[in-house]
């Protein structure tokens, strides 16, 4: 058995366990409601009255309603507008005076369409509203740090059971121990972007199902596009270091002190990306950053603030470095995963010899 080939059966093997897993499969159904939530939702709590009954006093608001898009229903009398509105046969009524009937709430959306409102001039227009500037941001922030924190420590998990049952003795003597860890990481890479890309598609789904306008849909697609390789190349780099800090360990209680490192690497650039997002500067430095990189620029790249070269020098500096972890996370793995007498500290795995011949 070739390398590559030891490699693929560990991947397909994490693949089987995982997909049983009912924590995974809860994490994904979270994240799909979320993305159903953020999408649908607003468009449905913001839809405003679906019908309005107008009477002949108040014929004149009629084109005003219809141009705001509500369905305008033409009655005799201002009783007959009162008593669909009473039946629940329309959400709102226009009446003499004009005067706007409800049952429990104001309908603002009619308000604002009866109301003249002064004209307003934007000399520095922004076509990104708030929502979108608060929520693309934290959703792209929030996706990589719940997916790499949690796929990673889960990875450092099987690492470290693996050790303690001492099944990780028998794996090695026949299967070569960067194959192990190469297919380890692997099926979480693929088992991760598979969950992203899955939420992606619901995510534009959504946005078609609540009536999101195209340009809206426009202004997401760059910040998703550039998020799908940047987040490939930063799981990587981060599931291997999360790899050999559970190879580190010699018993579960052990795993949150030896991973606490990795804890904080991915921690870290989460809170700096949402406290600093506002700030264009520090979220340039950033971006350039490989811990903080995969979060940082594809919010640059939803706000516009970058020149086209500037996510392809960052993902070049991004991968880099993953080569670079990757090859310390490999000697970490290797160093420490037959240590099973205890704990092993960094220095020792980093320093010693392999134990595997």
């Amino acid at each position: 058995m070739t390398t590559f080939d030891a490699a693929r059966l560990v991947a397909a093997r994490e693949i089987k366990v995982k997909l049983r897993d009912k924590t995974f499969l809860f994490s994904t159904v979270f994240f799909l409601l979320i993305a159903v939530a953020s999408t649908v939702l607003p468009a449905w709590l913001n839809g405003g009255p679906d019908t309005v009954a107008v009477s002949p006093a108040a014929a004149a608001s009629a084109d005003a309603l219809r141009q705001s898009g509500v369905t305008v229903r033409t009655v005799a009398s201002d009783a007959e507008a009162e008593k669909l509105v009473r039946d629940g046969d329309a959400d709102a009524a226009v009446v003499g005076g004009p005067r706007v009937l409800a049952l429990e709430e104001a309908p603002g959306d009619v308000v604002d369409a009866l109301s003249r409102q002064p004209e307003v001039r934007l000399l520095e227009p922004n076509e990104r509203d708030s929502y979108l500037q608060f929520i693309v941001p934290f959703a792209l922030a929030f996706i990589f740090f719940t997916t790499s924190f949690t796929f990673g420590l889960q990875i450092s998990q099987s690492v470290t059971e693996e050790k303690a049952t001492r099944i990780v003795e028998i794996l090695v003597a026949s299967i070569p121990v960067r194959a192990m860890l190469a297919g380890k990481v692997a099926a979480m890479t693929l088992l991760a972007f598979a969950q992203i890309a899955v939420i992606t598609l619901v995510t534009f789904a959504g946005m078609r199902i609540g009536g999101v306008d195209t340009g809206v849909i426009t202004l997401i697609a760059p910040a998703i596009g550039w998020f799908l390789p940047f987040f490939i190349v930063g799981f990587i780099m981060l599931a291997t270091l999360w790899a050999g800090a559970g190879a580190l360990a010699a018993r579960q209680e052990d795993l949150g002190a030896v991973s606490a490192p990795v804890q904080m690497a991915v921690m870290i650039p989460f809170l700096l990306t949402l406290i600093l997002v506002e700030n264009p500067t520090a979220m340039t430095i950033l971006s350039y950053i490989p811990l903080s990189a995969p979060l940082a620029m594809p919010v640059r790249a939803f706000t516009g603030e970058l020149a086209p070269w500037e996510p392809f020098l960052s993902l070049a500096v991004l991968a880099a470095t993953a080569a670079g972890l990757l090859a310390l996370g490999a000697r970490v793995y290797e160093g420490s995963l037959l240590r099973t007498n205890g704990r092993t500290s960094f220095r020792t795995a980093l320093r010693s010899r392999s134990l595997i011949s």
